[in-house]
């Protein structure tokens, strides 16, 4: 999945799988392929005409655009992305009469509170789908939006059958017994960790003391030729645009200058330490590292957006937020459907499930590992307090903003890991960055279209 969305193969079925990424659609028509999409918050509209033999599948994150100027991106949003992708469908040959239509998503997503239903983001979207479908005249087929719960849509462009399932269910087994680790066990597990690479730790000092000198920093990358290649590779990611390969690091510096050149490269060394997490926590191979990168660079558009933070800190601090599910991982796999019951099951929060079957949560441990690796203060209090951020007392601001990034990418971005935020006291989170209840759309137009696609990293270029 995220890391080859495109041509994936399943173990179920020798069809390719094509995701269709938040604010984007697929047209295509009849082959063995199968579309699908993760739906949270965002509302997924599958259509197909059978005598054409022409679908696609479009994936909305909004009614309409929040702050309407000339830079959107119509396919985010339901009143401005649907026309064009219906043209595009009759542009294959398919009618309005013979076309057939599958809604999913709208969900609220966790434990819902008076918020979640003054916002409605999810509803609005499906009630202006709606909308647009039977101004088209098209028949709906299958229905399934709102709920409490992330599922998957997919549509098979062989026969244009329509699928709405759970997100997670796939990996679901016959029921399992869980035994909660002992604390010595989670001990053996964090001591066993693979440590983030010196150099990563080196740039994170540096950037949180502001006083760094690029040149040394550059000769310490040089050391780790691992860490060298994937910064490159990386590097030329981000610029895919240009025809000039970059090709040393002095290179990048010129091209990328300095601060991107080092978000480049913590993010090259965080890859290989998320590498270490297997499918416990994340729904799909890289989710974990794919979240991080994610809510990374939504938390440094947040800090650009409120001033209220160093937009490289913010950065850092939504790479690392999560780091203690490393180290928990294991034992989450081990009783997957049970914490996959639990987490869907009644009121409890993410953390609260965590502590009930493991005795600890994913921050209590990530802490630890910040201290044990002798992070700034800074990081450690964000990454102990990022579900919690009023209990922050000496960062604040950006522990709140490291909160509502992960909790945007966990509402608009899901299929990538198991974890539910809820939205009780955002009103007073927002506040504290100096944004209200009405102004949470705008930080949803602020999620980089690139963050949604397969390879996070390439929203860098537009931070």
């Amino acid at each position: 999945m995220p890391a080859e969305w495109c041509a994936a193969k399943t173990l179920m079925s020798d069809k390719h799988r094509y995701h269709v990424a938040a604010g984007s659609f697929r047209v295509d028509t009849q082959k063995p392929m199968i579309l699908e999409a993760y739906l949270g918050t965002c509302v997924g509209v599958a259509l197909y005409d059978h005598l054409a033999g022409v679908g696609g599948l479009i994936h909305l994150l909004l009614p309409e655009p929040a702050i309407p100027d000339d830079s959107f991106q119509p396919e985010k949003y339901a009143s401005t992305g649907f026309p064009p992708f219906v043209q595009a469908l009759y542009a294959q040959g398919a009618t309005a009469e013979n076309l057939k239509a599958c809604i999913a998503g709208g969900a609220l997503v966790g434990p819902a509170n008076d918020t979640d239903f003054e916002l409605d983001i999810g509803g609005r979207t499906a009630e202006r789908v709606m909308q647009l479908i039977k101004a088209e005249h098209i028949q709906v087929e299958m229905l399934e939006t709102g709920g409490f719960f992330t599922c998957r849509l997919e549509m098979d462009l062989d026969t244009g059958n329509f699928l709405i399932e759970p997100a997670g269910s796939d990996k679901l087994a016959d029921n399992v017994d869980m035994k909660v680790p002992e604390p010595r066990e989670i001990s053996r597990a964090i001591k066993d960790l693979q440590p983030i690479p010196q150099i990563a730790l080196k740039i994170f000092r540096l950037m949180h003391s502001e006083d760094y000198n690029i040149k040394n920093i550059s000769e310490e990358i040089r050391k780790d030729q691992v860490i060298s290649a994937r910064t490159l590779q990386l590097c030329n990611s981000v610029i895919f645009t240009r025809s000039q390969k970059i090709e040393s690091l002095e290179h990048a510096i010129v091209m990328l200058g300095q601060h991107l050149l080092l978000k480049l490269v913590i993010s090259a060394s965080l890859d290989s330490f998320f590498s270490q997490i297997g499918t416990g926590y994340s729904l799909c191979k890289g989710g974990i590292y794919h979240h991080a990168v994610g809510t990374a660079v939504i938390a440094e558009k947040l800090a650009t957006l409120t001033g209220q933070a160093e937009p490289s800190l913010a950065y850092t601090a939504g790479l690392l937020h999560d780091i203690g599910k490393v180290a928990l991982d294991q034992f989450i796999h081990s009783g997957f459907p049970l914490f996959y019951r639990e987490c869907h099951q009644g009121q409890k929060n993410f953390s609260e499930v965590e502590k009930q079957l493991l005795g600890t949560d994913h921050t209590e441990v990530g802490a630890e590992l910040a201290l044990n690796w002798s992070f700034p203060e800074s990081l450690v209090e964000i990454i102990h307090f990022h579900h919690q951020p009023e209990n922050a007392t000496r960062h604040d601001a950006l522990v709140h903003i490291v909160y509502l990034a992960d909790l945007l990418m966990s509402r608009f971005h899901t299929g990538l890991e198991m974890e539910r935020l809820g939205t009780e006291s955002l009103a007073s989170r927002l506040a504290v960055i100096g944004l209200s209840i009405a102004e949470f759309p705008k930080l949803i137009d602020q999620i980089p279209i690139k963050v949604l696609e397969a390879s996070p990293e390439l929203a860098l270029i537009q931070a």
